[in-house]
């Protein structure tokens, strides 16, 4: 069964007849971005406009592990994400098991109304948050897109919700039915939720990491205290500074002249430095490897 509407959409036969739709192309503009380091730091401030949304946060706050494991759960959804774009024939599987994985997820959202987790409301919203939060905190850790550009971006985040089993009538399919789209969502839906507001919170608990070697896991047990406390600011820095401003107003979120001064400064000092560093430290590993693999096929 086909997981898009209309005619034209990129697609290829999978085993059984089925057909899937095809992961952003190679050389686009998600290709070039969202297996660099650079892009970890936007993920916090997507995740948290996602579960500003009633029935996402609900969900979150009682079906998630994000509080009790968030280093696993971290590790896993980047892994996901990364297949949806370099995943190649292994993207659309992906998607299939993320949906899946979401099945069960239902509930009463901070509004009384009952929710079910792939609702296309709920669903697609997860979704569209990526396209404002990359294009603004890209102007910051990437080089300035053109508006040629960021349409391209914008058909590949197309691309993108079709591999997580979106339907094109689902989700707005232009730039020009975005914005209106997104701004009503803001208007309308987005509130500071209890998980919301404890992601930008400085004050709460977080376990330590449990990975590593015996020396690491110790010395980290040892300076967590410390480390929790440094962790804990510069996610909520990170989270505010990348998020839109018209996000933040909408969750109510506070940012100074002076908070933006040294979001500038740090942004300038990665977008410069990590351009420097070798391929196996700049690239997330299934970015690498494809790219890997893309430069094998070429010859």
């Amino acid at each position: 069964m086909s997981t898009t509407d209309g005619p034209g959409t990129a697609a290829r036969k999978a085993a059984g007849g089925r057909t899937d739709p095809l992961p952003p192309p190679p050389g686009g503009v998600l290709w070039s971005t969202a297996g660099d380091v650079r892009s970890l730091l936007t993920l916090p401030a997507a995740f948290t406009l996602q579960v500003a949304h009633p029935a996402v946060g609900a969900g979150v706050d009682q079906y998630s592990v994000f509080r009790t494991d968030p280093w696993g759960r971290g590790e896993r959804s980047l892994r996901s994400v990364q297949l949806w774009v370099y995943g190649g024939e292994h993207a659309a599987a992906e998607g299939r098991r993320v949906r899946r994985l979401h099945k069960e997820i239902q509930g009463t959202d901070t509004r009384g109304r009952r929710y079910h987790s792939l609702d296309p409301a709920c669903y697609a919203w997860v979704h569209a948050t990526g396209f404002p939060v990359s294009l603004y905190a890209g102007r910051y850790l990437f080089r300035r897109i053109t508006p040629a550009q960021e349409r391209q971006l914008y058909r590949e985040w197309l691309q993108v919700g079709r591999i997580l089993g979106l339907h094109d009538r689902d989700m707005p399919q232009s730039i020009e039915e975005f914005w209106p789209y997104y701004h009503r969502m803001l208007a309308e839906e987005i509130e500071p939720t209890k998980v919301a507001r404890e992601l930008v919170a400085t004050d709460v608990p977080v376990p330590c990491p449990a990975g590593g070697p015996a020396a690491v896991r110790l010395l980290l047990r040892l300076t967590w205290p410390l480390l929790r406390v440094l962790y804990l600011r510069f996610r909520a820095f990170v989270t505010v500074g990348y998020m839109p401003p018209e996000a933040r107003a909408a969750i109510g979120l506070e940012w100074t002249p002076a908070q933006e001064r040294r979001l500038r400064r740090f942004s300038t000092a990665a977008r410069v430095l990590v351009p420097l560093l070798p391929e196996r430290l700049r690239y997330l590993p299934i970015a690498r490897e494809a790219r890997a693999r893309r430069r094998a096929g070429a010859h």
